[in-house]
């Protein structure tokens, strides 16, 4: 099989020297890569180490090769374009279809999908006419990614840094999976939540459980791959940042509340993947809890925490809003499931089978007589039949579009496989998942096999 052809294309800004790791993540998970520079790049990142890197030649002018026509072929024979970084002069050029160099007429040429990583001052990513530019591209099926936080070029910091190469390279990854399909969540806001809360209990310690933070994080990725515009809210999880989305940090569960009810007021999609502690220490003790001998243990009452996902079902900011939760059970598990979607009122349920290993065969129950586990007719456009639950929580909401499958309506999905109508496996809205591996009684094991 060919390996698939990814041009990278690179503008002079200083961020070109992190292109340099991007290539290489791209070229060691067996892509051929074609660097296509600029002029100014130049400046920054030379031609032979781009050529060194690739393993091709390297030019900026679209003279030199003349009879290979390469400010067409380059284009016509990419499976994708990845422009790293893109300076708002780029972008610029790119909304507005210029064609001055071998970048741009490539650009122009390519019929795959193109991503761009944009790097800049704020106040340039911020300016009206950069904004209305991305809007552009956005618009015409091109993916953008959100700039990073951090330090710039010189004291300044703020937004406009280019995310993490590695970040890059995942976005680039699930494009290149998702083909020549126009990005089916462009124009919609996400926000996800990921991690775990943490309730101070004293100074040192605190009541948490052992999520990740990962299926989150991989949620948010995929999102930003397919067009969104993603809101990560993240609990204590040490990962870092999607590229292309914008991450709120928060501890608590009282926090998260308050950043998810500020983020899903404009939201399309609500997704809380974050495991949130159920109770908090009533009173937070200003000193380390010392054990005494000759005294028993402390007793530590506990209040419990708000129901978020149960707030953001019952309180939908917009109409049509969808809302996804995520459970973690260790028995009854498509019992607590189904309980769990009509208590907390949200369109789809994910459930983590936790704490016993992972059986050698999926268990299916027969056909239910439920209405509840009655579907509409699959939408005819639907391309797939196997959805991961990161896939399938999208093409859940992407699918929206299609007449046959109105908003709201939740569709079965069991271990990747959307069920056809007269054959459910699972009641309506759950989508079981099992593997984790966690020992029995354990609330969560990330580190034995569950990436939630």
């Amino acid at each position: 099989m060919d390996k698939p052809k990814v041009v990278l294309g690179v503008s002079g800004g200083i961020a070109a020297y992190k292109a340099c790791e991007l290539l290489r993540r791209l070229t060691e998970s067996g892509h051929d890569v074609r660097v296509v520079p600029t002029a100014s790049s130049l400046h920054f990142v030379g031609a032979a180490t781009w050529s060194a890197l690739s393993g091709h030649p390297v030019s900026d002018q679209v003279w030199d090769d003349v009879h290979e026509v390469p400010h067409v072929r380059i284009g016509q024979g990419a499976d994708l374009v990845v422009v790293a970084p893109a300076t708002a002069d780029m972008l610029a050029k790119a909304a507005h279809g210029l064609a001055d160099d071998l970048l741009t007429n490539t650009l122009l040429t390519a019929r795959c999908p193109v991503v761009f990583a944009p790097a800049m001052h704020t106040e340039m990513w911020e300016h009206p006419a950069t904004q209305e530019n991305v809007a552009t591209l956005r618009r015409r099926g091109a993916v953008v990614i959100e700039p990073a936080v951090g330090r710039l070029t010189g004291v300044d910091t703020g937004k406009g840094r280019l995310p993490d190469p590695g970040e890059i390279f995942e976005v680039c990854r699930r494009v290149l999976a998702r083909g020549v399909t126009a990005p089916d969540l462009a124009g919609r806001h996400v926000v996800i939540s990921a991690g775990g809360t943490r309730e101070p209990l004293d100074p040192v310690r605190y009541l948490g459980n052992r999520s990740s933070g990962k299926q989150g994080y991989a949620l948010a990725r995929t999102a930003v791959a397919r067009g969104a515009r993603v809101t990560l809210i993240e609990a204590n999880t040490g990962l870092p940042d999607p590229a292309g989305a914008d991450v709120v940090r928060v501890g608590t569960a009282v926090q998260l509340r308050e950043a998810v009810l500020k983020a899903a007021a404009d939201a399309d999609v609500v997704v809380m993947a974050a495991a949130v502690a159920d109770f908090r220490p009533a009173e937070y003790a200003p000193g380390k809890i010392k054990k005494k001998d000759g005294e028993e243990a402390p007793v530590v009452p506990l209040v419990r925490n708000p129901d978020i996902l149960a707030e953001v079902a019952a309180e939908r900011a917009r109409p049509g809003q969808l809302v996804v939760g995520f459970a973690a059970e260790t028995d009854d598990v498509l019992a607590n499931g189904r309980a769990k979607l009509r208590r907390k009122g949200c369109d789809l349920l994910v459930v983590n089978e936790v704490g016993s290993a992972r059986p050698s065969a999926p268990r299916r129950t027969r056909r239910s007589s439920s209405p509840r586990t009655e579907r509409r007719p699959r939408c005819r456009t639907d391309p797939r039949k196997r959805l991961p639950t990161r896939s399938g929580i999208w093409f859940r909401e992407g699918s929206r579009r299609c007449d046959n499958q109105p908003p709201g309506r939740a569709r079965t999905v069991h271990n990747g496989m959307e069920q056809p109508p007269g054959r459910v496996d699972y009641p309506s809205g759950v989508r079981r998942v099992t593997g984790c591996r966690a020992p029995k009684g354990e609330t969560h094991a990330p580190a034995a096999g569950c990436d939630r």
